[in-house]
Formats: C-alpha cells, sequence, structure tokens
C-alpha cells in the first residue's frame, strides 16, 4: 500500500527548489506524493492530509519565519482528527538561526515529530519517514534511489 504524502511550503514563503527535489525523490521511493507548492497555509496542510487520508505532513520553511507560520498547526491537525498524522518541518526555520539544536527543540516542542535543517539530504528524511511510518522497501528499490539536484 502506498503511504500519502503532503508536502509544501508554509506562509509568506514562496522558496520551491527544495520542495521540488524533495518531491520527486519521495515520489521516486515509492511514496503517493500531493506538493501543494509554496504560500501554503496551515488549513491547506490540514483540508490536504484529511482529503488524501496522509500518513504525514512535511512542512517546509526557509524564509526564516516557520516559527510564526506554524504557531497553533498542531492544535489545527487535532482539530481535524489528524493525530495520528507524522509531523515534519525542515528548512531555514528561524531568522539568524545559529543554535540548530534549539531551534529543533522548539519545533519538536510545538509537536513536530522530526525537525531537520535547510542542508539535510532528501535521502536522510526519507529513512526517516520510512521508520516513522514503518514503510519496508527491497534492497534493490533502496539501490535505485539516487537523488542529484
Amino acid at each position: 500500500m502506498t503511504k500519502s504524502v503532503i508536502l509544501g511550503v508554509i506562509g509568506s514563503d514562496a522558496h520551491v527548489v527544495g520542495i521540488t527535489i524533495l518531491e520527486q525523490a519521495l515520489e521516486e521511493a515509492g511514496f503517493d506524493v500531493v506538493n501543494l507548492g509554496v504560500q501554503s497555509s496551515q488549513d491547506e496542510f490540514v483540508d490536504a492530509a484529511t482529503a488524501h487520508d496522509a500518513e504525514a505532513v512535511l512542512v517546509s520553511s526557509l524564509y526564516g519565519h516557520a516559527k510564526q507560520d506554524c504557531q497553533g498547526f498542531h492544535q489545527a491537525v487535532a482539530d481535524a482528527d489528524l493525530e495520528d498524522v507524522t509531523t515534519y518541518i525542515g528548512g531555514n526555520l528561524a531568522v539568524g538561526q545559529d543554535d540548530f539544536e534549539e531551534t529543533r527543540r522548539h519545533f519538536r516542542e510545538m509537536g513536530f515529530d522530526r525537525v531537520f535543517d535547510s542542508e539535510t539530504d532528501p535521502e536522510d528524511a526519507i529513512e526517516a519517514l520510512r521508520a516513522d511510518l514503518d514503510v519496508r522497501s527491497s534492497e534493490s528499490e533502496r539501490d535505485g534511489q539516487t537523488v542529484s539536484a
């Protein structure tokens, strides 16, 4: 069974390259990806997760305002009865982000299951997603999953 994943850039952020690369890598890894694109609202993420019976929601933000854009995100997820949905966030999440571990801690406290910096390789996120969703892949599938930017 294919796992559905919602992917998008939250808030007023218009950085599209990272999610395009991630979308391609996720599809090659066998996930069913719904890419919301850029400047997506919390409601768009929640509505898409509900409509597509998603197992995971992956939020991207590169312009440094994710703390503001994600305020109340997990309450919206809970209000939509999506508590079992795995949530990830990644990118340049805070303006002047010097200590990523502090940023990671903040977003984990907000409710995100995993937090990635802007230098994360797509394969690392995919392996984490497979582990979190308990997805198994054959060795031949893994060997074919190389992504170049």
